[in-house]
């Protein structure tokens, strides 16, 4: 599904990041291996082009290293920054890059995402679509069966169901969806008992919103979204999530679920901006104006 894969690592381990690249990237797909050293030039300050020099050179000896211990046939890149999440994004904008894939941080438990700053600051204002590996995904690679969304009726959680169901096609696995409903603040006020009837028709129509998809496992509960959500990961092999967007090519938006669900998920975690679309989408597209137009 995805063309163009840039995988970010670091000088301790990008083997989980590399994994669920492979799994994601498309069978003619392309793969780079990426990192962000801090041979920066300062231009207030003035550079020093020595230090730039031995930055650049130990940059390159570390994605060789990577390359080589993982056997997988990858372009390079590095770039000079003083925020890792910004050189990445400067990378993939460069390389036109469709999905960045990163690691949990070392500190994550064994199959859980956990997201550090560098991970938190890529994300956040990603120019493409993210995903993020748990720790020990290498070892124990989930196999996906079965692909989860967060669903809420959004047009971004819809185009969410849209790219799993072809990830889903791509890997032989069913989808289901997630949506976590919570009463307005005037509902819990004076409601007393009446309250577990009105979560009970809640999570119903939920449900009933999610089987209308058609093809799609139905799940939903009555809770917080993260909190909810981040259950729900535990029963998928990857959960689908799609951001809200700002902006002319719909970056993600700070302090968003997708942003605090990075930092729970039990599982591999995807994250679409508003702006992302699958290229089966867009050939589609492209196909249908030629059509129309001869």
């Amino acid at each position: 599904m995805f063309k163009n894969v840039m995988i970010g690592i670091d000088e301790h381990d990008g083997r989980d990041a590399i994994t669920l690249a492979k799994q994601l990237v498309g069978d003619d797909g392309e793969l780079t291996l990426a990192y962000v050293h801090g041979g920066h030039p300062v231009f207030a300050r003035g550079s020093n082009s020595e230090f730039e020099a031995t930055e650049r050179d130990r940059a390159h000896a570390l994605l060789a290293e990577a390359k080589a211990q993982s056997g997988i046939d990858a372009r390079v890149a590095c770039i000079g920054s003083p925020s890792v999440g910004r050189g990445l994004h400067q990378l993939a904008e460069s390389h036109g890059t469709d999905l960045l894939v990163l690691g949990s941080t070392r500190r994550g438990l064994l199959g859980r995402v956990l997201i550090g700053d560098d991970t938190r600051h890529a994300l956040n204002g990603a120019p493409c679509a993210l995903a993020i590996a748990p720790a020990g995904h290498a070892v124990q690679p989930h196999l996906f069966t079965e692909i989860g969304v967060a669903y809420n009726e959004s047009p971004e959680s819809r185009h969410a169901v849209e790219v799993a169901r072809v990830l889903a096609a791509e890997k032989s696995a069913k989808v289901s969806a997630f949506e976590a409903v919570t009463l307005p603040t005037y509902a819990l006020m004076g409601a007393g008992a009446v309250i577990p009837d009105l979560t009970e028709d809640l999570v119903d129509d939920a449900r009933k919103r999610i089987a209308d998809l058609g093809d799609i496992e139905a799940h939903a509960a009555y809770g917080n979204p993260v909190e909810e959500l981040t259950v729900y990961s535990a029963s998928v092999d990857l959960l689908v999530v799609g951001s809200r967007g700002y902006g002319p090519v719909g970056r993600l938006v700070h302090g968003s679920v997708s942003q605090r669900l990075a930092s729970t998920a039990r599982c591999p975690l995807l994250v679409l901006p508003r702006a992302v679309r699958t290229a089966e989408a867009i050939e589609a597209k492209n196909d249908h104006v030629l059509v129309a137009r001869s």
